[in-house]
C-alpha cells in the first residue's frame, strides 16, 4: 500500500482544511496510508540553522523521504499559501544538496469560505512545486469553496460531489506514483 504524506497549511483547531485532511485520510483508507502532518512545530527556517538541522526538520525531511507521494491540503491566505506551508517547502529544499522534495509525486487539495476555494493558493503552490522539482497530478482539482456548508458539526464531509472528488484525487495520485515508479 502507498504512504501518502499529507501536508497541511491549515493549523488552527476549527481549520477547514485539517477537518478536510482527515476526511481525505478516511476517505482513502482503502486506497493508501495517509499520514497528516502539521508543519506548525518547524521553525522559521534561518539558513544559520542548515548546517545543525534543528530536530523537528530532521525528522520532517524523513517523513518526506520515506513516503510516496505527498498531499498538500492548503487553505488561501492573501491570494497564496500560509506562510506556514512555505515554510515546510524552504526547509524541505534544504541545504540545496538535500532537497526531499525533488521529484516526489504530489497532489493538491483545499478548502475555503469563499466561492472560488482556494484555486490562487493551489496557482502559487503549483509554481512552487514547479521550482522545487515536483511532480504535479493536475486533476482532480479539490477546490472546496463554502467549505463551511459542507461539513457537520462534527467536521465529517457531508457533501457527497466533494467526497467523490476527494477519493478521485487519491486514486489519480495513487496511479499517478505507479506510473512515475
Amino acid at each position: 500500500m502507498k504512504k501518502i504524506l499529507c501536508v497541511v497549511g491549515g493549523v488552527s483547531a476549527e481549520s477547514l482544511n485539517k477537518k478536510l485532511a482527515l476526511n481525505i485520510k478516511e476517505i482513502g483508507e482503502d486506497i493508501c496510508d495517509i499520514e497528516i502532518y502539521f508543519p506548525n512545530k518547524l521553525p522559521f527556517f534561518n539558513k544559520d540553522l542548515e548546517k545543525g538541522l534543528p530536530d523537528e526538520v530532521s525528522f520532517f525531511k524523513e517523513k518526506v523521504r520515506s513516503c510516496d507521494g505527498i498531499l498538500f491540503v492548503t487553505p488561501e491566505y492573501d491570494y497564496t499559501i500560509p506562510a506556514v506551508l512555505k515554510n515546510a517547502i524552504e526547509w524541505g529544499t534544504r541545504p540545496l544538496e538535500d532537497n526531499v522534495w525533488n521529484e516526489k509525486p504530489a497532489a493538491i487539495a483545499g478548502a475555503s469560505t469563499g466561492m472560488v476555494g482556494t484555486a490562487r493558493a493551489q496557482m502559487a503552490l503549483r509554481q512552487i512545486m514547479v521550482e522545487v522539482n515536483m511532480l504535479t497530478f493536475n486533476r482532480p482539482q479539490v477546490l472546496v469553496g463554502n467549505a463551511q456548508e459542507k461539513f457537520d458539526k462534527d467536521g465529517k464531509l457531508i457533501d457527497e460531489k466533494t467526497r467523490q472528488k476527494a477519493r478521485e484525487l487519491i486514486v489519480g495520485l495513487v496511479s499517478w506514483i505507479d506510473r512515475l515508479s
